[in-house]
């Protein structure tokens, strides 16, 4: 296995903090040979890098010169469910409880310890990694085989486009739960693509028309009015 092959395969952390100190800091103290390590110095990069690098955990400090760290987490949680671990001088229950409320995963008041550090780290890795989707799921004549790519309906293969695939998958995953236009917009065509809700419609009727027995009365894809799509 190649160098390349190893580091693909590392967790990815992105580190969001306008402290150059507390970037190195944490470039030397998470284990290379473990980590891949990404950095952004205020929130809109930081977002940027959020749906360009893909990170497994986002450690996230509040203070940031152009956005809050609140907001930060309020616009990745409008697309990705990814562990968010808030580092943060902030010390007050309330900044904690706030910083929860908003989406983050957990909190470490600066100055943190190192081990403390790595151990929710891992954590949240395992956290993700458990909350991650069942293979195969089922719902009344509905069948997704999440590890084959297969779908189902009444045991008969239902062929899908690549993008319908992956509207599909997203909604498994959260299924039972509203997925907002916002979400499915970004989680889909990218947090830079323009918010088209028209394309968006136009897959939905698709699947529908190939999931469904009568497209017009849909008992898998159920639109909430105004906000989203759930998978019943």
């Amino acid at each position: 296995m190649t160098a390349e092959q190893v580091t693909e395969n590392l967790p990815r952390i992105l580190v969001i903090d306008d402290e150059q100190a507390i970037r190195r800091f944490l470039h030397t103290v998470l284990p290379g040979t473990e980590f891949v390590l990404h950095e952004a110095e205020n929130g809109h990069s930081g977002l940027a890098s959020a749906a360009a690098f893909r990170p497994d955990v986002i450690l996230l400090d509040l203070g940031l010169p152009d956005l809050d760290g609140i907001e930060v987490i309020k616009r990745v949680r409008e697309w990705s469910q990814v562990p968010i671990i808030v580092l943060s001088v902030r010390d007050r229950e309330n900044d904690k409880v706030v910083a929860l409320d908003a989406g983050a995963d957990d909190f470490l008041t600066k100055p943190f310890g190192v081990s403390e550090l790595l151990a929710r780290i891992r954590a949240s890795l395992r956290r993700s990694l458990q909350e991650s989707p069942e293979p195969v799921f089922s719902s009344n004549d509905l069948q997704v085989d999440l590890g084959s790519r297969r779908v189902m309906v009444n045991g008969v293969d239902i062929s899908l486009t690549p993008t319908e695939y992956s509207i599909l998958r997203l909604l498994v995953s959260h299924a039972g739960k509203v997925t907002t236009h916002t979400q499915i917009l970004k989680q889909i065509w990218g947090m830079s693509s323009p918010e088209q809700p028209h394309v968006l419609r136009v897959n939905i009727s698709n699947l529908r028309r190939k999931l469904e027995s009568d497209p017009s009365r849909p008992k898998h894809i159920i639109t909430e009015p105004g906000v989203g799509y759930r998978l019943r």
